[in-house]
């Protein structure tokens, strides 16, 4: 007979933790150190929650709690349809680079061709130019062919920008998956597109929620191309409703908390939902 021993919980003393605490100060500094930089990091939306839940005249005197704030936002701001609008556009635009960017950085990483190499030279290179030296030659160009003020004009703004990094993330982590898988895909009659399709793309849902994360944050926050290109009233994103409701003379200052806290809600969704990819897919191709 096998005898079941059952181990009771060890439990230290203070003691114990002092001398461990002793024997790693290094870990206690970093420690401490997190611990400073969290609190920082956290007070700026602590002061957002509790400023959105107060009147103006609460706000002013420091004191008191009311809903005030969000029934003001809510007659000032279409709410409703400026965040129908953002997520409209972030899920075109992130739908059109996915797509681009997958199949560009597949050829990229498992295709050979001709000027390979000065592709993805400038691919980099488009990386690195800012937005706001581009920026007025597209309003300029796009103000020719009438779709300023249009839904289209922004999303095409958005996939310019967003596509050559895509492209470079999806290259690389496609570059990571091993050869012999495309190989025996060839072996077994695939062709390049039946291997992308079949083997690659099932292989991608970490890279795939790594580009949405990283593409949906900036587009939904994005104010600087919003202003330039949606400023019709009825195609406002809600940042830029946002920022309309911050330029008007008299600020309501718990209002706008509301709605800035308001606005944190989807990109902090679609960070908790894909949270558990960014990380794979933003080293496995590197580690491979």
């Amino acid at each position: 007979m096998t005898a079941v021993i059952q181990q009771r919980p060890v439990r230290h003393s203070i003691g114990h933790w002092v001398t461990r605490a002793r024997q790693s100060p290094g870990r206690i500094a970093i420690w401490l150190v997190l611990a400073i930089v969290s609190v920082g990091l956290m007070y700026p939306f602590y002061f957002m929650v509790m400023t959105s839940f107060k009147s103006e005249t609460q706000y002013e005197l420091g004191r008191g709690f009311s809903l005030a704030s969000w029934t003001e936002l809510f007659s000032s701001v279409p709410v409703a349809r400026e965040i129908a609008n953002s997520l409209g556009i972030c899920a075109v635009s992130i739908s059109c680079i996915l797509v681009i960017s997958t199949t560009a950085g597949f050829a990229l990483a498992k295709t050979e061709f001709r000027g390979r190499r000065f592709t993805m030279l400038a691919i980099i290179g488009a990386m690195m130019i800012p937005v706001q030296s581009m920026i007025i030659a597209e309003y300029v160009n796009f103000s020719k062919i009438h779709i300023i003020n249009t839904y289209a004009g922004a999303i095409a703004v958005y996939v310019a920008i967003g596509t050559p990094f895509a492209t470079f993330l999806m290259s690389t982590y496609f570059r990571g998956i091993p050869e012999e898988l495309i190989d025996a895909g060839r072996c077994d009659g695939l062709t390049y597109t039946g291997c992308f399709w079949r083997i690659a793309v099932p292989l991608a849902k970490p890279a795939f929620a790594t580009v949405v994360v990283l593409q949906f944050i900036p587009i939904w926050n994005d104010l600087l191309i919003g202003l330039l290109f949606l400023q019709e009233p009825n195609v406002r994103t809600f940042t830029v409703g946002l920022g309309v409701l911050a330029s008007s003379r008299v600020v309501n200052v718990p209002s706008l908390m509301a709605g800035s806290l308001l606005s944190t809600v989807p990109a902090a969704v679609v960070y908790v939902v894909f949270q558990r990819f960014l990380v794979r897919g933003l080293t496995l191709g590197a580690a491979r």
